[in-house]
């Protein structure tokens, strides 16, 4: 008897157990009416983080440049394209002239293109502002060379002949500004020759005792003839007659609309790895390899000019305002001298970009 009423007792118990185990894990059929304070157990259609960004896709950009002190700044950036170190793929084209390459740009064969500032300018004309201007990339490149000892200032080459390279481009627009500041441009005689090369051989023939230069020409003829020497810096005495806050900004980076529209992440990238590549090229610590790397990309024939040269190339990276700011003087200068040297008519603020 003890044993049967045991195990009814033993019984009971189970059925309660089940009964409590089935309750605590079965929904009940009746939603209540009042908000649950615990957290449901159904999964959540919603992410439980905000998905992160997808990185941008590595751009190919196609980027032409000018032989000499235009291309200089661009050494460390080739350099590093040619190992694989960049994100973007980088395709490099060094011209000898601005005609070589202007036809590509006007239909959109280059993405990027070192070129002078003024040729910017004209390109936006042509195009109706489907280029734009990012940054500057050298200033003056040109000085004031002599055998004359009795030249230090501008006022100096009062009723002297100087002979320059650059006739209808930014060397004649350059002479013509600062020699009329200083007063004196009716009594400077101005012969212009083709190429800067055949102004070493007129001082060789005692045909030009003074000329105005670009680098790297101006090293190599120092290292040529040893009685010449740097008289004046261009891009100093214009700075010093400027009233607009222009500068001698000789090249800039011309950049298609199109490609920024499209790739802006990669734009980005692309100022950041060219200001970089300027920094490297400027630090006196890597004058040497970056010589190297001039004689390498062929932009320079040998590692003592390309050494004496480089110091001397006002090689920069000014974007946004300082930019426009350098720019629009010296555009409005070339403007009032001869408007179709910016292509007829002034660029307007839509011209540059400013990043942001």
């Amino acid at each position: 008897m003890k044993n049967r009423i045991f195990a009814l007792l033993l019984a009971a118990v189970m059925v309660f157990a089940l009964v409590g185990c089935t309750t605590s894990e079965t929904p009940s059929a009746a939603p209540s009416t009042e908000p649950s304070t615990e957290a449901s157990v159904e999964p959540s259609t919603e992410p439980s983080e905000e998905p992160s960004e997808e990185p941008t896709e590595p751009a190919t950009i196609r980027v032409a440049a000018l032989k000499g002190p235009t291309a200089l700044g661009l050494l460390e950036l080739m350099q590093r394209s040619d190992n694989s170190e960049t994100v973007d793929n980088y395709e490099f084209t060094l011209a000898g002239a601005p005609t070589e390459v202007t036809g590509d740009i006007i239909q959109g064969n280059f993405d990027v293109a070192v070129v002078p500032t003024n040729l910017v300018a004209t390109l936006y004309n042509k195009t109706e502002g489907k280029v734009k201007l990012v940054a500057n990339v050298t200033l003056g490149t040109l000085y004031l060379v002599t055998t004359r000892d009795d030249i230090s200032t501008v006022a100096d080459l009062a009723d002297k002949t100087v002979w320059s390279t650059g006739q209808g481009s930014t060397p004649e627009y350059a002479i013509n500004y600062i020699l009329g500041a200083a007063g004196i441009a009716d009594s400077v005689t101005v012969n212009y020759a083709e190429e800067a090369s055949a102004v070493a051989g007129l001082f060789a023939s005692g045909e030009c005792d003074t000329a105005v230069l670009p680098q790297p020409f101006v090293a190599s003829l120092l290292k040529q003839n040893e009685n010449v020497h740097v008289a004046l810096d261009l891009t100093e005495e214009w700075q010093s007659v400027s009233s607009n806050g222009s500068g001698l900004v000789m090249s800039g980076v011309l950049v298609q609309q199109s490609f920024i529209d499209e790739h802006p992440d990669a734009l980005a990238r692309m100022m950041n790895d060219y200001k970089q590549s300027v920094e490297w090229v400027t630090d006196e610590q890597n004058l040497d390899a970056a010589a190297e790397l001039a004689v390498g990309y062929e932009i320079v024939g040998a590692a003592p000019i390309a050494k004496a040269a480089l110091p001397e190339c006002n090689i920069v990276f000014e974007s946004g305002e300082s930019m426009k700011s350098l720019s629009g003087g010296f555009l409005q200068v070339l403007f009032e001298s001869n408007p179709q040297s910016v292509g007829g008519t002034l660029p307007g603020d839509d011209f540059y970009y400013i990043e942001g």
